[in-house]
């Protein structure tokens, strides 16, 4: 600690300066002066902890010392003893008005000074440590207030802030909002990736959101104007006006503002983003119901396209114009069912022409395609199968449908289910195909002394003979009645290398006329079985 000692009376000052064991108590003197003139330009260079003052000084006496060092910025925490031959009361008063932390009267002992010097250093390093603290804790408020003020803006918009609680909450993280205060909000956000771009992939929308928000927040940033990101990781705008600020012309700065986002947004970012906007300003407490406006204005790209600012507009309530006849239906089921996917897409195209594309709103074309979606369902579960095991990954858009944003959007996903059907069917079948087959390969080895056709073994496995000649056909690549043939002559062959007699090759093999086993087993292996020795 730094310790400057101001007072007139030489000796004393040079016994104050030198004959206190200052430094065994970490105390440094860094200048003994005079007179309060001299301690302020000696205070100018030397940084002063702890001030020892006398009173009546010439040039500039202690009080006056004491005044200009506390109207000095960095001079609030110095601590300032007063040293006086003086026990005036008006003295000590003003003392007390400027903070001074101890008054003692000449002649003072050696020990009540150096208490007195002690005792403001430990308080001065006790209020360096809260001050550091306090410094600490103001960074990190300021290093969190964006965090702080994004979640405010969450919670207002998803109303759960009362309107007592939007001005409470607002001050305590720096956003000016009074009593009269008018809101309103916009929703921006990226549009749906194409399947075929070579940039991006659906994975990647989660960085281009916060590539849209850092460019918003340097584009849009200024009074008035909130960007933050809502819960769902689009670009929320809220945009705050003063009680007399005209609402047109405050609407007019909120297209202007999005306008100037979306423009950039495809220049620098190379890709389109859309935007929904309320219906116009309104109070702080119905900031949630204007925001409700902007996202469903934002849905409605999924009718108009992408690239654009959609203002939210009263919907009036009709009876739905979206119809899907149910001949198409039918051709798509079946074209499904027998995994046929070009007759599917092609029924899937007129179910598409007759809902989606004569929708005029979201809710009509969101309703076309649930429409189609629990067509798909319906043909699933009659399999069997669970829905998330045919479609993958899109079951994300069977859950919420309105995580479609866009007609491409939509039409992909469509001809993906199409195609993830058919495709499950066929692997389904083929799956199927292999335990019939396995069945019959079973009945053969086990039966191979047996007469056996194709018609018994169908007649067996509750099949069709026909079904099931083409089915082992397509999986072993020769007919039933080959495979058998090569099965028998394999075990005759076998019989008789390891010694046995041609009738009892014949009865293993199933044949009861030995001389038609003879004929047989001459014409298929180019030697009579009495020629097949060991």
């Amino acid at each position: 600690m730094n310790l400057m000692i101001v007072e007139d009376e030489p000796r004393l000052r040079s016994a104050l300066a030198h004959n206190m064991p200052w430094e065994e108590h970490g105390i440094e003197v860094v200048g003994a002066v005079p007179n309060g003139r001299e301690a302020l330009k000696l205070a100018e260079r030397k940084r002063v902890d702890i001030a020892l003052v006398d009173i009546q000084m010439p040039e500039m006496d202690g009080l006056a010392l004491i005044g200009n060092l506390r109207r000095q910025q960095d001079r609030s925490r110095m601590k300032i003893i007063i040293l006086s031959g003086h026990d005036n009361f008006e003295y000590a008063r003003n003392g007390i008005e400027f903070g001074v932390m101890k008054y003692l009267l000449k002649p003072a002992g050696e020990g009540d000074i150096l208490s007195a010097v002690l005792s403001a250093a430990n308080e001065l390093r006790e209020d360096m440590k809260q001050w550091q603290t306090g410094a600490e804790l103001r960074q990190k408020w300021t290093e969190h207030l964006p965090h702080l003020q994004n979640s405010f803006f969450q919670h207002w918009v998803g109303g759960k802030y009362a309107r007592w609680e939007v001005l409470a909450r607002g001050a305590d993280v720096q956003v000016d909002v009074t009593d009269g205060t008018q809101a309103a909000a916009a929703v921006v956000d990226i549009d749906p990736v194409p399947e075929d771009s070579p940039r991006f992939g659906s994975g990647d929308i989660p960085l281009l959101q916060f590539s849209l928000l850092c460019l918003a927040k340097e584009l849009l940033t200024r009074p008035g104007c909130w960007v933050c990101g809502d819960a769902q990781g689009r670009v929320l705008l809220v945009f705050l006006f003063e009680p007399g600020d005209d609402p047109n012309d405050a609407m007019l700065r909120i297209h202007d503002a999005v306008d100037k986002l979306l423009f950039h947004t495809k220049e620098v970012l190379k890709l389109t983003a859309s935007a929904g906007i309320c219906s116009g300003t309104g109070d702080i407490g119905d900031l949630h119901l204007l925001y409700e406006q902007a996202c469903r204005a934002l849905q409605e790209r999924i009718v108009y396209g992408q690239g654009i600012a959609i203002p939210y507009r009263e919907q009036e309530r009709r009876e739905r114009r979206v119809r899907i006849g149910s001949g198409g239906e039918q051709t798509l089921a079946i074209a499904l069912e027998t995994a046929d996917e070009q007759k599917a897409l092609e029924a899937l195209i007129v179910l598409w022409n007759e809902g989606y594309d004569r929708a005029e709103t979201s809710d009509e074309a969101l309703e076309s395609v649930l429409h189609l979606q629990s067509l798909f369902v319906r043909i699933i579960q009659k399999q069997g199968w669970m829905v998330k095991d045919v479609v993958r990954d899109d079951i994300v858009y069977f859950q919420n449908v309105k995580l479609l944003g866009s007609k491409d959007q939509t039409w992909s996903l469509l001809v993906r289910t199409v195609r993830h059907i058919c495709d499950y069917m066929q692997s389904q079948r083929k799956k199927t195909s292999h335990q019939v087959v396995k069945q019959i390969l079973n009945i053969v080895e086990r039966e191979l002394d047996q007469e056996m056709t194709l018609h018994t073994v169908a007649d067996r496995l509750y099949v069709n003979p026909s079904y099931l000649s083409r089915l082992f056909k397509q999986e072993m690549g020769v007919p039933f009645s080959a495979y058998v043939l090569e099965r028998k002559m394999e075990r005759a062959k076998a019989a008789l290398l390891e010694g046995g007699k041609v009738y009892d090759a014949a009865r293993r093999t199933g044949y009861r006329d030995v001389s038609y086993f003879t004929k047989v087993f001459r014409k298929y292996w180019g030697v009579t079985p009495g020629e097949m020795k060991p």
